[in-house]
């Protein structure tokens, strides 16, 4: 091996060819994720144009070829030369990275994207990519193939003055892309939904122009507003109108709408210039702040907390509230590369003054909607403190007992948690059998008996007293909610293990939903999977095969030949194995199946969604989820 190290081995990539050789850098990965990404890139360019006020509207569409193209009537990107690079606007943005409108010269105010990369990005990533631009009556074109230029900027045609906008075409590189380059419909529509609601006014719309032609259209005139109507759509509202505040403080636009419902869970959505902070940053510490701070003012004043009382906390307050918080900032500051927390000090002002006068002011006008959220804190106040005096009881109890873990916990012996995992198992009966098949060095097993609570209809309190919650609790590790500590949980992997059955699914629902809503992080960071056991064991010949689908069972079928002589087993529960079968099908490392259970940050508002549709009270949206889902749903015996 050669140990030479010289100015040889220093590379230099020309243009664009560091984007193809590390595309993870600029788009996170190659895979779906990124592949839609390349899409959001070209869209949030047009959104800068509708938010410096130019562009109504954008039209996004999937052609046959999986190509895309993205239609807005923005100002049209400009085509004569930039003085430095010696080239025509419209060839820099789309060839050279760190180039466009967004840095200082005036172009935009705020702005997205991937701080001006975004389509010079995507060009570097497409097999090849077309674009149009329509502006002072002229028509201009330029191509490109895998990021080269293919010729200059030309003009097409003439156009009426009126006229204006910019048309991109791309079809992504299967070189780079090589998991898929299949666009899925639902993907793009949830992302552009949002887009539509953080920008009031903007009209998007979606086509599929492939074998099973579809249409989105996205257009609110209420902007967050009605973005939060449509995330409480499966919830009971407490009270109308929507309360929205909106106002401008040392240059930052800031947005906020909010509204209680009728359960337990507090969902805040955060975006900067339409991007999506899911870990929130300093706009959301202003609306806390202001939040706490005018509810706690109010409740004093109206006599509906006594002067001896301690104040509500933020917590009390936000308890089932939605909200959104959008602001738009120049030269926002982010903390990391992700964009994922906003780290710009005037925005923290800037929010909390705005909502401070503007809620103020509404809980003024309108004392019946303020004594209804006044009262929800106060009952979630008595709430809060009837699960601390539970928890503090539970900790009590451990440590007089001597031990904490659950009876019917049946642990493992090895106490590296790197190398242990646990299995959440629905009855006594399998959970019998699970003891029996497992490894007892890495392996434990907590019976579950029935249905576990529904935390979505459920207060604090009240999820403490459950014992399968305090069991599960206790045998994680790792506390909830305030007192979650991810350094302190027990088992790399928690396996949910049900019955593959319409009860088996409900059960398995409940517990993600208990883990999705006070121990999240465990999703986030990867440590939650769903068992898979088999639906069918097939004799032959005392040959024996497990079928995972029905897919696999024809299959199967097809190889061994279909006679009489098949002893065909359909599995209706963990309960019918014995403790061999599901060994060798369910829990046996090497031959299992695992799916992980994975939780996109970006999509978050849709799982909050979800979890209060199929969760909640509200039987409608249910029925039209499951509707619109069913597809999706194999092998499930009703």
């Amino acid at each position: 091996m050669s140990s030479e190290y010289n100015a040889d081995q220093i590379q230099i990539l020309e243009g664009l060819e560091a984007v193809r050789r590390r595309p993870g850098m600029y788009i996170g990965s190659t895979s779906s994720k990124g592949l839609h990404h390349l899409v959001y890139e070209i869209v949030d360019n047009s959104v800068d144009e509708a938010l410096a006020g130019f562009c109504t509207e954008i039209h996004v569409t999937i052609n046959p070829d999986n190509s895309i193209t993205v239609i807005d009537n923005g100002r049209g990107i400009p085509v004569d030369i930039q003085k430095k690079a010696g080239l025509p606007a419209l060839e820099v943005v789309f060839t050279i990275l760190h180039a466009g409108g967004k840095f200082g010269g005036g172009g935009y105010k705020v702005s997205g994207g991937l701080h001006g990369v975004g389509a010079s990005v995507v060009n570097a990533l497409s097999e090849w990519l077309e674009v149009e631009i329509r502006r002072e009556g002229k028509c201009y074109q330029q191509r490109y193939e895998r990021g080269k230029t293919m010729y200059p900027v030309r003009e097409i045609g003439t156009c009426g003055p009126d006229e204006h906008g910019t048309k991109v075409t791309f079809k992504p590189d299967p070189e780079i892309f090589q998991e898929t380059t299949v666009y899925d419909f639902d993907v793009l529509k949830t992302r552009l939904r949002e887009t539509a609601f953080l920008t009031k006014n903007l009209k998007i719309v979606l086509h599929d122009d492939r074998e099973e032609k579809k249409e989105a259209i996205f257009h609110y005139e209420g902007g967050i507003r009605e973005f939060v109507q449509y995330l409480n759509r499966s919830v009971q509202p407490l009270y109308e109108p929507i309360i929205y505040c909106e106002g401008i403080k040392d240059k930052v636009m800031v947005e906020v709408a909010l509204q209680h419902n009728d359960s337990y869970s507090e969902n805040i959505y955060t975006f900067v210039n339409n991007i999506n902070t899911p870990e929130g940053g300093t706009h959301l510490s202003g609306f806390k702040s202001a939040l706490t701070k005018v509810f706690n003012d109010y409740a004093r004043q109206s006599k509906l907390i006594k002067e001896n009382d301690p104040p509500l906390t933020g917590e009390d307050i936000r308890e089932g509230m939605t909200a959104i918080v959008s602001i738009k900032i120049e030269d926002p500051q982010f903390e990391g590369q992700t964009k994922a927390k906003l780290g710009s000090s005037v925005a923290k002002s800037a929010v909390e003054s705005i909502v401070t006068e503007q809620l103020t002011y509404f809980l003024e006008q309108n004392p019946d909607v303020a004594k209804i959220i006044c009262d929800k804190s106060i009952l979630s106040s008595r709430a809060r403190e009837a699960a601390r005096k539970a928890r503090e009881m539970t900790r009590r109890k451990s440590a007089l007992d001597g031990m904490s873990l659950p009876g019917k916990l049946a642990d493992c012996t090895d106490k590296d948690p790197k190398n242990c995992e646990i299995y959440l198992v629905e009855g006594d009966s399998a959970g019998g059998s699970a003891k029996d098949a497992r490894d007892k060095k890495t392996q434990a097993i907590l019976p579950l008996r029935g249905k576990i609570l529904n935390v979505e209809k459920a207060r604090l309190d009240h999820v403490y007293e459950n014992a399968e919650i305090r069991a599960m609790i206790t045998a994680f590790g790792t506390g909830i909610h305030d007192d979650f500590d991810i350094s302190k949980l027990r088992y790399d992997k928690i396996i949910i293990m049900t019955d593959a059955d319409v009860d088996g699914a409900h059960i398995a629902t409940l517990l993600l939903t208990f883990i999705y809503r006070f121990m999240p992080d465990l999703i986030r960071e990867g440590h939650v999977y769903l068992a898979q056991p088999p639906l069918y064991k097939v004799e032959k010949n005392k040959k024996i095969w497990y079928a995972y689908s029905d897919d696999e069972l024809n299959k199967i079928l097809t190889e061994i030949g279909r006679d009489n002589n098949n002893k065909i087993q359909r599995y209706k529960g963990l309960g019918e194995m014995d403790a061999e079968q599901l060994w060798e099908t369910t829990m046996d490392p090497e031959r299992r199946i695992l799916l992980r259970v994975q939780m996109d940050v970006e999509d978050i508002s849709e799982i909050d969604l979800t979890f209060a549709t199929l969760m909640g009270d509200q039987v409608e949206p249910r029925r039209e989820f499951i509707e619109q889902n069913a597809k999706y749903v194999q092998n499930l015996d009703i």
